[in-house]
């Protein structure tokens, strides 16, 4: 099991950070890439065809600005892509509403702005579907997170 991360600028290698997080605690493997959809389009496509090659399942794209990484990859494969909007511009909103708004028959699923740890949960729910272990751990980070949550805040808090 192997997810693909790419990003397309230096600058968002913290924004990112995230997803990696969440991969290394369920024990999914990983490879990181900055690519861009514009400035090196060929290099994008050459680095995708390997990763199908090397059976990379799930694809996480960051990107800011006009944000086409995601939706470019998602153009050029079949393995699903989750977008994750940076914060470059405007907020981050102009990349929101790039990754989101794809054409009918290209999906690029989208978690909220700079939310890259989210990427790397979501990406680990669709391999959970596939691998037993994931699954099981899943399920017991659901619970854990549920008994903190109660734990920590279960009794009422002082204002």
């Amino acid at each position: 099991m192997k997810v693909a991360i790419f990003f397309g600028s230096k600058s968002d290698t913290d924004t990112m950070k995230g997803a990696a997080k969440a991969l290394k605690e369920f024990g999914v493997e990983y490879k990181a890439f900055i690519l861009s959809a514009h400035r090196v389009p060929e290099k994008l496509e050459e680095t995708l065809e390997q990763i199908e090659k090397e059976g990379f399942e799930v694809i996480i794209a960051g990107a800011g600005l006009a944000a086409h990484l995601p939706g470019v990859i998602a153009s050029k494969t079949i393995l699903p892509v989750i977008g994750i909007p940076v914060n470059a511009a405007l907020n981050g909103l102009d990349a929101l509403f790039s990754i989101v708004q794809m054409p009918k028959g290209i999906p690029v699923a989208t978690v909220g702005i700079n939310n890259s740890y989210n990427a790397g949960m979501l990406a680990v729910q669709m391999l959970s579907l596939k691998y037993p272990e994931i699954k099981e751990k899943l399920i017991n980070y659901r619970k854990e997170m549920k008994e903190n949550f109660i734990k920590e805040n279960g009794e009422g808090v002082d204002l």
